[in-house]
């Protein structure tokens, strides 16, 4: 939905369950009409779709695209940004840090973007621009050496620099911008602003330089004007308040080397504060979140520097003697306080705080895919919970 000129607010699809492209579209068709109806009864609603690999290949089957396209036309639906972040299945199996594969050093994730801006392109409004939000880069442990990391940090260059290629193509072809927004994670290769701006300064635009020289003669300057306008990053409020970033802070960075934000994924993760009055209530309500589907790190900020634990059980059987903790958990975003454990909501806040006199994004992508994991009582009816979300945040914008 338009919260007004320009910006779209709308949910990411990854929340409903789909492997191929005929579960996916039944998924949309039982829940989508129904938030609707509730949020943006007389205007058109945009979707935050997801496509698994299996399911992009389907949709181009037969007349899968036509109908698609028909049927949100019927029920006044546009598409205007995806999430390409996981590839393969998404729920009721064991994800945790296989989210990131196949990762971009493989030519997998290569064709499966490319498809995916292909297909958006056809789907998007006219005159809208469009993103598709993607993994930061890989998995940081797959990596063993130093020498390995680099070949990650130059092969997922080298792969986001020809899609970058594919997008100026596109907008030549039919006048439609669409851009790639990679996603920084806690153990992702990328995990907050400074490496994300060191990837950039060292492997996108060198690169970058010489690729777009050889393939479309361009100069330097019209290089690095070209990589900044196709390659932009998806600013995910969960996954920098796990970084203990400041939005300001980091739209300030961001702004300074002329790096855009395509796309704001509005979600919040939990916040454990440590008082020593209700320590082991705290430690037992915590351990209700830990559940095997997704990876949940959790971060810890110490003189200045973020540690990470890569899942929720290394610090639940460790020897507890913290102040706070984040955990890397997708709360609902209307939540502030689960009993005696918070959400960083604030980050939300101070998100939505800057953006009003800061237009950092069009694209505003609720993102909160754990409500089949969350514990008991937090479960309610899943397009009620989605409904919620989206007015809460119209509520505060």
């Amino acid at each position: 939905m338009q919260l007004k000129e320009n910006f779209h607010l709308t949910y990411c699809t990854n929340i409903h369950p789909g492997q191929d492209w005929k579960s996916t579209f039944e998924s949309i068709k039982q829940h989508v009409p129904i938030i609707k109806q509730e949020v943006s009864k007389e205007q058109p609603f945009g979707l935050g779709l997801r496509l698994s690999n299996k399911a992009s290949e389907e949709l181009d089957l037969g007349d899968n695209m036509s109908d698609f396209k028909k049927w949100l036309d019927e029920n006044n639906l546009y598409v205007f940004t995806m999430n390409g972040f996981p590839y393969g299945d998404f729920h009721d199996e064991r994800v945790k840090d296989m989210v990131h594969a196949p990762d971009w050093t493989t030519n997998e994730r290569l064709r499966y973007t490319k498809r995916l801006f292909r297909q958006l392109s056809e789907l998007i409004p006219e005159g809208m621009n469009g993103g598709i939000s993607t993994s930061p880069i890989t998995y940081k442990y797959w990596h063993k050496t130093e020498r390995e990391t680099k070949n990650a940090f130059q092969v997922g260059a080298e792969n986001m620099l020809e899609v970058a290629k594919h997008l100026f193509e596109i907008e030549q072809a039919t006048e439609t911008y669409l851009h790639l927004d990679i996603e920084p994670e806690p153990d992702g290769l990328l995990e907050n602003s400074d490496e994300v701006l060191a990837f950039y300064s060292e492997y996108l635009l060198p690169l970058g330089t010489a690729y777009f020289k050889k393939e479309l003669n361009l100069n330097p300057e019209e290089a690095e004007a070209l990589i900044k306008k196709y390659i932009t990053v998806c600013y995910d409020v969960c996954h920098f308040a796990l970084a203990y970033e400041e939005p300001a802070d980091t739209f300030a960075k961001f702004k300074t080397k002329d790096i855009k934000v395509g796309k704001i994924q509005v979600s919040a993760a939990l916040k454990i504060l440590f008082n020593g009055e209700y320590d082991e209530r705290i430690w037992q309500e915590l351990s209700q979140f830990n559940e095997p589907t997704y990876l949940h790190q959790v971060t810890e900020k110490i003189h200045n520097q973020v540690k990470t634990y890569s899942d929720l059980p290394l610090v639940l059987e460790g020897d507890r003697n913290h102040k706070e903790l984040r955990a890397h958990y997708h709360v609902p975003i209307f939540l502030e306080k689960y009993g005696e454990l918070f959400s960083t909501q604030d980050h939300i806040l101070k998100t939505m705080n800057y953006m009003k006199s800061n237009p950092i994004s069009e694209h505003l992508e609720i993102e909160t895919y754990t409500w089949e994991v969350l514990p008991a009582d937090l479960k309610q009816d899943l397009s009620v919970s989605i409904i919620r979300e989206l007015e809460w945040f119209k509520s505060h914008m």
